[in-house]
């Protein structure tokens, strides 16, 4: 029962005005969260510290799923890093060996005839070897500044050449050198194709005798 100035109330027990200040709070709720929902997003086209405040977040892999993703590109950089010259001289060594010295598929040894387009001779290998035009520079060709430089035979590495490019071309010759086969320097090891055998791959000591006519050089694209 009512008295006789008791107000009429809402559906929740509420007065008219009580009613009324609860439906504004809601308005007011509604409105500042929608407007804290806009701080927080990425506005379009912002820049980047805008695209930084965001409610979304993208974790990146770990463990084992992070290091599949990354190597993929650690290779590729590692490639990149290796690079063409850094290498140069062991491909010379390994064009060497395609022409199998010292065993029974050496390729034989002859002036005229030709291998995979190089001519079949001490100069014509090493040509091949260096990677120049085919048929191959013979051994005087190989001498000029174009195409190597003169060293001391203390400084020889490997993919270097010893020359000798004297005489005729029964007595000129060419070796590629390899490392040096003992401590003292005595004698090294070298890749050649020599007469009456083809390609070879022995010790030898040309250049280090005083007086000896063989000669070292570095090839100008080593």
């Amino acid at each position: 029962m009512t008295g006789k100035h008791s107000k009429s109330r809402g559906p929740l027990g509420l007065t008219p005005r009580a009613a009324g200040a609860l439906a504004g709070l809601a308005v007011f709720g509604g409105v500042a969260a929608t407007t804290a929902h806009a701080a927080v997003s990425p506005a379009s086209g912002g820049d980047d510290k805008a695209s930084a405040v965001t409610a979304h977040v993208v974790k990146e892999p770990t463990g084992k799923k992070a290091e599949a993703k990354k190597a993929p590109a650690k290779k590729a950089a590692a490639d990149s890093a290796g690079g063409e010259k850094i290498d140069a001289r062991s491909k010379v060594i390994a064009r060497a060996r395609t022409w199998q010295p010292h065993s029974d598929d050496r390729v034989p040894y002859s002036q005229v005839r030709t291998h995979e387009g190089y001519r079949a001779d001490c100069s014509g290998f090493v040509s091949m070897a260096l990677g120049l035009p085919k048929p191959g520079q013979n051994t005087v060709g190989l001498t000029s500044s174009k195409f190597t430089k003169r060293i001391n035979m203390s400084e020889l590495k490997k993919g270097d050449l010893v020359m000798d490019a004297e005489g005729t071309n029964t007595t000129r010759h060419v070796v590629i050198f390899e490392k040096w086969a003992n401590s003292k320097h005595t004698a090294y090891w070298a890749y050649e194709q020599r007469g009456r055998y083809g390609t070879d791959y022995r010790t030898r000591d040309y250049g280090l005798d005083a007086g000896s006519e063989y000669k070292a050089y570095r090839p100008t694209n080593l």
